[in-house]
């Protein structure tokens, strides 16, 4: 039912329906089952007669396989196939791709990329024939391994208005500054894992997955069979964080490995697999420029940043993507420039684009607003603008404004001292710093079916994905919200690709747009409620089972059930999305303390407050939000690949090495959600909130290290040396 979404959908529904579960703070209802152990992730089905398989990585950097050694493994007890097929990937699939990734493993393309599998009855004889297996190389050198000082070519189209040059030259208050982000890894507590089975040309994969209705067309491509002939299952994913929109190297190889030996075989990666094989988000170089007049306004915004990537790979980090239509400054340029270099594929990973544009552009806005001397708060809020600038294009709700406002009273932003080096207390300086959040919005094509049982009881049914984000419960939510039934009469069933084709997790449209589809789905079947009730559809009023409207007295909605009433609704992205600029918008608030002797950052306490559209679950957007904002944690005072320059591999390639924040990195952390509809977003008035949470948070971090101490870092991640390079005399500064 329905289709593209055309129009903006005014009713607001939702807030008219009777059964008072949409928004509330429902428990998850598949958390029982993780928290004992109970839901099945990809690497535990028990298949019958599975066998074991494990990856062998490239031990150069660049080059061609001239000779694998099979015999001598194949002689190993337990071994079965050693498989390096020309369908197996060199490269996991980018997001949403909807084909096959780069393939043929004999050539290589970065250090450690699989080429070739090795399976065995159990996992142990696989990992030991693994390390066994000797290959012949040719290497080359044709690509360099790092960014620096390399050639770039344009990763996106420029955009350029006015002229920054002589307005820069003709402003009061002028800024030119380089920071610098390293890569990061999306380090999702599940490792990548796959099951493949035949039967006869039928594939069934159990694996983990985001994007299933991608998924499928992804698998079906690199393995030369029809999309009809392959199901994947994905019920329960251990995060994603983007590195799972696409097929990864685990799933292609037990199809192979599956299909030649007649049996189920498994294929798991390991965690140093994970972080040399799948996907890093770029480093980055990013050039702001800011041009005020005497009161703040801005006329001159540059932001440009280099990203890299593998040849022929085409994702470029999407750097300026929140930089277009956050503030004003009609003279502008906004590039990207994206070099080739040799090292594990670039994509995205949560927030490609504004997790690391964003948190460069917030520290440079408060740069200009202390060397203004004006309330960071307020230089941005002179710099909200009416239109997107050069475009001319309206917004749709925008909250940030009060994001902002809400923020800052709850945080005692009033108490924050003007200057740096202003409070000490023992041997730590205290500091405040804030930052604003925005992030792209989008719907994206969804199909839901929705069943109301004969018996009232609610049915969801959608391949959308879970990855932690609470898709069971939202989904659960509306419908019952919208057909009238208590929660727990409502069943929702994911992670099926042979179910109607949902959103799928990642872009933070999962929600809205799948949420949506369970809507249209829902009013469906209220049409023909009303009609057997002999009301109009939009008269019906239903709540805890029972269905009435004015004038005709109440019955048990059972009564109108003659049979299952099953409906499918859909949505496509239609002129809404161009219409309007849609994005989420917030404000964070950190306070600080920086060890006045050894550099070292604690974080006393953040507030994040966050327009999203209509709040579906308080509690899963909460967490959301908190997600976030821990990701900004990260990518402030511990997180970097590091790569050695040498030849180009990963040097922290687990999380013993790669520094994720922990429990004791976290302070008090509070969430304020703006009350907001935004009907252009979609016909629930909800938007995206996955991602919000990172895209600015580490700039607020940095502007409050500033401050506590004086410090104006340009290099993330602010590590104890980098800050204790830079700090003033502990002694001569003590208070």
């Amino acid at each position: 039912m329905f289709g593209t979404y055309d129009r903006p959908d005014q009713r607001n529904m939702l807030d008219q329906t009777r059964q008072g579960v949409i928004g509330k703070p429902l428990d998850r209802p598949e958390g029982p089952l993780k928290v004992a152990g109970q839901a099945t992730y990809a690497a535990e089905y028990q298949r019958p007669n599975c066998a074991e398989g494990v990856l062998v990585g490239a031990t150069i950097s660049q080059g061609r396989v001239t000779a694998i050694h099979r015999d001598e493994v194949l002689a190993m007890p337990g071994v079965l196939g050693v498989y390096a097929a020309d369908a197996m990937l060199r490269r996991a699939a980018q997001g949403m791709a909807a084909e096959a990734p780069k393939q043929d493993v004999q050539i290589v393309d970065f250090p450690m990329q699989p080429v070739a599998l090795v399976v065995a009855e159990t996992f142990e004889q696989a990992t030991a024939a693994a390390k066994a297996l000797r290959i012949d190389y040719e290497e080359t050198d044709a690509v360099p391994f790092s960014p620096e000082g390399q050639e770039t070519e344009p990763g996106s189209e420029p955009i350029e208005s006015g002229d920054i040059e002589a307005t820069m030259a003709q402003m009061a208050h002028t800024l030119d500054v380089t920071y610098t982000t390293p890569g990061h890894a999306s380090a999702a507590m599940e490792p990548h894992a796959s099951i493949a089975e035949w039967d006869g040309d039928k594939l069934t994969l159990w694996g983990s997955f985001q994007m299933l209705r991608y998924n499928i067309k992804e698998l079906s491509d690199s393995l030369g069979v029809a999309s009809r002939n392959v199901k994947i299952m994905s019920p329960y994913v251990g995060g994603g964080f983007g590195s799972k929109l696409g097929i990864s190297h685990d799933a292609i190889a037990a199809a192979v490995a599956a299909r030649d030996l007649g049996r189920p075989v498994r294929v798991v990666l390991s965690r140093q697999q994970v972080f040399e094989i799948i996907m890093r988000r770029s480093e980055s170089k990013q050039r702001v420029r800011l041009g005020a007049d005497a009161k703040g306004r801005l006329s001159a915004l540059g932001h440009e940043a280099w990203v890299s990537n593998l040849p022929e790979e085409s994702f470029a980090e999407p750097v300026v993507q929140a930089t277009q239509f956050l503030y004003a400054g009609e003279n502008r340029r906004l590039a990207v420039e994206l070099a080739r270099i040799c090292r594990v594929t670039a994509g995205s990973v949560r927030a490609p684009g504004e997790a690391v544009g964003m948190q460069v552009l917030e520290a440079a806005m408060d740069e200009l607003a202390c060397q203004m001397d004006i309330d960071p708060v307020e230089l941005r809020k002179r710099n909200i603008p009416a239109t997107v600038p050069g475009e001319d294009t309206p917004y749709a709700s925008r909250k940030l404004a009060e994001a902002l406002d809400e923020g800052a009273k709850a945080f005692g932003w009033d108490k924050r001292a003007k200057k740096p080096c202003q409070r000490r207390e023992g041997e730590w300086w205290i500091g405040m710093g804030m930052a604003s959040a925005a992030r792209v919005n989008m719907i994206m094509p969804a199909q839901a079916r929705v069943t109301m049982r004969a018996d009232g009881s609610v049915l969801v049914q959608s391949d959308q994905t879970d990855i932690g984000t609470g898709s069971y419960a939202i989904l659960g939510q509306i419908a019952a919200e919208m057909l009238g039934q208590p929660i727990d009469r409502t069943t929702v069933e994911l992670g099926d690709s042979s179910l109607p084709s949902g959103a799928g997790s990642g872009g933070s449209f999962g929600a809205a747009s799948t949420g949506s589809a369970v809507f249209r789905a829902c009013e469906a079947i209220r049409s023909v409620l009303a009609g057997r009730l002999k009301c109009r559809p939009d008269d019906l009023q239903l709540q805890d089972g029972k269905a009435w409207a004015e004038g005709i007295e109440p019955r048990d909605v059972t009564d109108l059930l003659t049979g299952d009433i099953a409906k499918i609704g859909q949505i496509k992205p239609g002129k809404t999305s161009n219409s309007h600029q849609q994005a989420t918008y917030g404000a964070f608030f950190v306070e600080v303390a920086v060890n006045a002797f050894t550099g070292e950052t604690r974080l006393r306490r953040m507030t994040g407050a966050f327009g999203i559209g209509r709040v579906l679950n308080e509690k899963t957007a909460r967490s959301q939000c908190l997600g976030g904002m821990v990701w900004g944690i990260g990518s402030a005072l511990t997180e970097e690949l590091a790569f050695d320059e040498r030849d180009g591999h990963l040097v922290n390639h687990d999380l013993a090495e790669y520094h994720v924040p922990v429990h004791r990195d976290i302070p008090p952390m509070e969430v304020i959600f703006v009350e907001e509809r935004d009907p252009v977003a979609s016909p629930i008035q909800a938007k995206g909130v996955g991602e919000l949470g990172i895209c600015g948070a580490a700039g607020a971090i940095s502007n409050a290290i500033y401050n506590a101490c004086g410090v104006r870092l340009r290099s993330f991640p602010m590590t104890p040396d980098k800050v204790l390079a830079e700090l003033p005399d502990p002694f001569k500064t003590a208070k």
